[in-house]
């Protein structure tokens, strides 16, 4: 609904509680990205570590991001679940703490199967917060603040994923000279690093209050008998399983988008910067900690373009609506991603091809994080919104596997790896398909048990 007065801006409507509210649900989600860019940096040079040979690392690596998606889905349909049920902020604060220690316990990995082991630990804390975080903004703010204040929360979620790319460029060069201590490698500091600040935020995130919307109606729910954060609630009753449906059916398309090619741009990126260091005769550890920097400036650019484009995606979802966003983000994401596995090839293109890319993949972020929440009733918000964001990422699971099956039929080489990427990226449009039969929500009221 529009604000009672047009002239004064969202942000000022905001009380001191919601403004902490807000602070709090970014800060879970930026930190979640943060340590989940920190995987994406670790990955590739931590299985060649554990599993000693770079063929089968290069087949390997991709499973280890499956495994993060499926504790990542199944996190999600439990914690998004209990957030409706106990409350957003407390659960959000348990899932804060579990991504954190799983974390710090990748870099004391000692083999491939306890890495995997701890990405799926890790993945179960991540789940959960996105959900409850578009839930509780969503909850605790007025109308006409609800979509800018939804889609600045998920472009601050960049400001982790750049952050991430600056720690690890100071750990790249650190790496390089003079070493690091403790003789601690490039991808074990950066785990440790990323379970630092996303404690501290667990405990700041515990002690604060649920929104008086959600309190309110769960007591007044529990009078009537209303079941929160009830899956057979959810898609037992025609409308809700219907947005379910098809709103898992467009995130599958994003989900895929990012985690199942996007986020593998780094080993092109890693063949790109080696080729230009050739002529420079790097000894092995040199030319590592190199590759590890410019991986690290990759993803600071990524996420460069990553925030432009999820606060114009937003901006758009407000001005021309939620679909009409939704399916531009798609089409850019799709462009973006082509352009990177096929192009991507001189030293130069890096830093305006990844920008690019970052622009289409992560902006369709922002527009689930309007979009979704107001799918769904307050009773089954966190559950609906985690049932299409999470469960997508347990069908998104496939794509890092199918990627490296076809890298593996394809010669187990880089261009096989980069058509690999090309072919999946095709779900992407996809996600145009389930569109239509999705509401238009823009200036419609939140809906109602």
């Amino acid at each position: 609904m529009p604000a009672p007065n047009d002239s004064v801006p969202w942000w000022r409507s905001l009380s001191r509680d919601q403004w902490m509210i807000f602070a709090v649900a970014a800060l879970a989600w930026l930190f979640d990205c943060l340590d989940l860019q920190f995987f994406n940096l670790a990955r590739d040079a931590a299985v060649n570590d554990l599993v000693g040979n770079h063929a089968r690392a290069t087949v390997l690596g991709p499973y280890t991001t499956s495994l993060l998606l499926v504790g990542w889905s199944a996190g999600g349909l439990v914690l998004g679940a209990l957030g409706d049920r106990h409350g957003r902020a407390r659960v959000l604060a348990l899932c804060v703490m579990l991504y954190s220690i799983g974390t710090g316990l990748g870099a004391f990995a000692h083999s491939f199967f306890a890495f995997g082991a701890y990405r799926l630990f890790t993945g179960f804390g991540v789940g959960g917060v996105f959900g409850l975080s578009v839930a509780l903004v969503t909850d605790a703010v007025a109308d006409h603040a609800r979509a800018p204040a939804l889609g600045l929360l998920q472009a601050l979620s960049t400001w982790g994923n750049i952050l991430a790319g600056i720690v690890g460029m100071g750990i790249g060069a650190w790496a390089s000279h003079p070493g690091l201590p403790f003789g601690l490698k490039a991808w074990q500091a950066v785990s440790l690093v990323g379970a630092l600040p996303a404690l501290l935020c667990g405990f700041i995130i515990a002690r604060v209050p649920e929104p008086e919307k959600w309190r309110r109606a769960r007591a007044e729910g529990a009078a009537r008998g209303v079941r929160f954060g009830s899956y057979a609630a959810l898609l037992g009753h025609p409308r809700w399983a219907r947005h379910a449906w098809f709103g898992l059916a467009v995130c599958c398309a994003g989900v895929v988008g990012v985690w199942g090619v996007g986020n593998f741009y780094p080993e092109i990126v890693g063949d790109v910067v080696r080729q230009h260091l050739a002529a420079r005769r790097l000894s092995p550890g040199e030319l590592a900690s190199a590759v590890s920097f410019w991986r690290s400036v990759g993803l600071f650019l990524q996420n460069i373009g990553g925030f432009a484009g999820m606060m114009t995606l937003a901006w758009l979802a407000q001005v021309r609506g939620r679909r009409f966003a939704c399916a531009c983000a798609l089409v850019a994401s799709f462009a973006a991603t082509m352009l990177v596995f096929r192009s991507l090839r001189e030293f130069s293109q890096i830093f305006w091809m990844l920008p690019l890319m970052g622009f289409g993949q992560l902006g369709v972020l922002a527009v689930f994080a309007v979009y979704l929440p107001e799918l769904f009733p307050l009773s089954l918000r966190g559950t609906g919104v985690s049932f299409c964001y999470n469960f997508g990422r347990l069908v998104a699971a496939t794509a890092p596997f199918t990627l490296s099956r076809l890298t593996a039929a394809l010669g187990s080489n880089l261009e096989g790896f980069r058509t690999a990427g090309q072919w999946i990226s095709l779900v992407l449009l996809l996600g145009l398909a389930a569109l239509p039969f999705l509401p238009e929500t823009k200036g419609q009221p939140l809906p109602q048990d």
